[in-house]
């Protein structure tokens, strides 16, 4: 019986993979395109701040799992922030996250441009044979991807050109510390310290000292179950609150779920989450424990609710613990930097939070800003412009600058101070003076802080370690510095520009309409003057839009999703998948420029 047909798609040569920064994850060998030839190769460019990468990277390792023997996923790390660049805390990150694949580490986004991507995180399929066959941006495309896998292990099982065997992954050996990049940390009632372990899957409870431990809660092993504080699992905790009755609550982050401690017993339960990650069109409020959420990164007690840093879909969110219950609160899931009433408001990946009597604190990571909540829910900023700008800057907060924050701590005396991750620093802002100084340097990711007694406790997660210091009288004086996001700009002409989402459903599924259109697109650009027409939300995934010709340059802000199921007539209740990303597109005016410009969320731009 003869072979049916390949199905024919459109391939490309896929460009060699470079890296100044070498490979991880391959025992120190270095690594060349043809060494792939004869697997399935999946390329993973993505950036350790990103959290739709970091969820991707969890997509994936069910696929990674299934098909070891014909798939290779490569990571190309690509760097947005300074400090991402730079080579030990690429190799941090992938053990941080549990990268169980090869890592290419490309600090001057060699290979990024190589294979054009523009998006955080962009997935790129190569056949056996060395020819890129699909492309997808942003999030919920495994589905697809493996089906696309498995033509290609049939097609090419077929043809003799597929080859099986061990991957070229390494594992790093393991390093005997006590803690393992911690998250955060709180002081408990009898004077102890509790930490998430977060690489561990842990929480960690050590005495006064920070060193001592008391006892670990969680089995160690990621896993998504309640039970004893022996066999209870997490999946990469990180923030934590504590209730008046005793109750620790915590932030389990990529199990997508708010977990309850006992801490009499160590007894482990769930508070709220499905273990699924919310998407679009999800419910967003209703009972704690039917609703889904998206990697919650921190949480705090705030009039009498738990509030919820969601940093997967760029909103606070609280659940209350009365009702039971769980809901947004504020941010509408785009990504950015938009003050006002909380339904209006928009964050980029809240990953900190802290409680005063009237305030809400809140670090915004990906616009490196500090702001915080009013009592009645509007939403304002202390320190920070956007999603381009970042950079270490005292004095008056207006033009002062942070590089990706993850924790904001309350001081006694109204200030705050933020752990300035990607600076190393320790960072506070006053209100009363509006000004930003530096407290402490040479500290290594700091992600969070306690106030013990006069002291200061700071996580300092790519240490391994709680951290003590005595709050200073005066600030620490050092060099300012002002970076912006380094990407190259797109040429395109002044006028009217044709913007094309490129998307493909996947083979054997169709745009799901039942309910309406089912696909959306959002357009806004920074500065705003860019956009003389084609601003706002529709439902078609292509858009004639107007560009300033008096505006030279500015990033084009997009959003698109598109909504896809089974094509099957006869199944009542098709699978369906919703595929979503974000770009960031620096555009540079120009006359003979490009008057179209294509985004691949999913297939390929013909």
């Amino acid at each position: 019986m003869n072979a049916s047909p390949a199905p024919r798609r459109v391939r490309v040569r896929a460009p060699e993979l470079v890296g100044k920064g070498g490979w991880l994850n391959t025992g120190g060998k270095d690594l060349k395109l043809a060494d792939f030839r004869g697997r399935v190769l999946i390329l993973d460019f993505w950036t350790f701040c990103c959290i739709n990468c970091l969820h991707v990277l969890d997509e994936l390792r069910e696929l990674e799992e299934k098909h070891r023997d014909t798939v290779v996923i490569v990571g190309v790390h690509s760097p947005k922030f300074v400090h991402e660049a730079e080579h030990q805390a690429v190799v941090d990150a992938v053990e941080r996250y549990g990268v169980e694949h090869p890592v290419l580490d490309d600090p001057e986004l060699a290979t990024w441009k190589q294979y054009a991507v523009r998006a955080w995180p962009t997935l790129v399929v190569i056949d056996p044979e060395g020819y890129v066959v699909a492309q997808h941006a942003g999030e919920g495309h495994a589905h697809a991807i493996e089906r696309l896998v498995e033509e290609l292990e049939a097609e090419h099982t077929a043809t003799g050109t597929l080859r099986r065997g061990d991957g070229p992954y390494v594992a790093p050996e393991p390093e005997p510390t006590v803690l393992r990049f911690p998250g955060k940390a709180i002081a408990l009632p009898n004077g102890n310290l509790l930490v998430s372990d977060t690489t561990r899957h842990q929480l960690v409870e050590l005495e006064e000292d920070g060193e001592t431990v008391v006892r670990r809660i969680g089995s160690g092993v990621r896993g998504f179950v309640d039970g004893g504080a022996a066999e209870a699992g997490f999946s990469e905790p990180q923030g934590l609150a504590l209730l008046d009755d005793g109750t620790v609550v915590v932030a389990d982050t990529v199990n997508h779920a708010l977990r309850g401690v006992d801490l009499a017993t160590g007894a482990v339960t769930t508070l709220a989450g499905t273990g699924r990650q919310w998407w679009q069109g999800s419910p967003t409020s209703g009972p704690a424990r039917e609703i889904d959420l998206s990697s919650p990164w921190d949480v705090a007690l705030f009039g009498g609710k738990v509030w919820i840093a969601m940093a997967g879909v760029h909103q606070l969110w609280a659940y209350d613990p009365v009702t039971g219950t769980v809901g947004v609160t504020a941010g509408t899931t785009n990504e950015g930097l938009v003050d006002g009433p909380g339904p209006e408001a928009w964050f980029a990946q809240p990953s900190g939070l802290a409680a005063t009597a009237d305030r809400l604190w809140l670090a915004d990571s990906e616009t490196s800003a500090l702001r915080w909540v009013d009592p009645d829910g509007s939403v304002h900023t202390a320190v920070g412009t956007g999603l381009f700008d970042f950079g270490h800057r005292d004095g008056a907060a207006g033009q002062a600058l942070l590089q990706h924050p993850l924790g904001v701590t309350a001081l006694p005396d109204g200030s705050v101070a933020v752990s300035d991750t990607y600076n190393h620093a320790l960072r506070r802002y006053d209100p009363a003076t509006g000004e930003v100084t530096t407290l402490a340097t040479d500290l290594r990711e700091p992600s969070d802080a306690v106030l013990v007694g006069d002291d200061i406790v700071v996580v300092e997660s790519a240490r391994h370690r709680l951290t003590r210091l005595r709050l200073p009288e005066e600030a620490v004086r050092v060099e300012s510095v002002a970076h912006r996001t380094q990407r190259a700009a797109t040429d395109v002409a002044p006028g009217t520009v044709r913007l094309d989402v490129i998307f493909q459903a996947p083979d054997g599924q169709k745009l799901d309409t039942r309910y309406g259109p089912s696909t959306r697109l959002l357009v806004s650009a920074t500065p705003p003057g860019l956009l003389l027409a084609g601003e706002g939300a529709g439902t078609d995934l292509s858009r004639s839009v107007e560009l300033n010709p008096d505006v030279p340059e500015g990033v084009l802000h997009v959003s698109a999703m598109a909504a896809s199921c089974d094509d099957d007539a006869a199944n009542d209740y098709p699978a369906c998948h919703v595929h979503q990303q974000d770009w960031g597109v620096p555009v540079r005016l120009v006359e003979g420029g490009a008057d179209r410009l294509p985004l691949v969320l999913a297939g390929m731009d013909g």
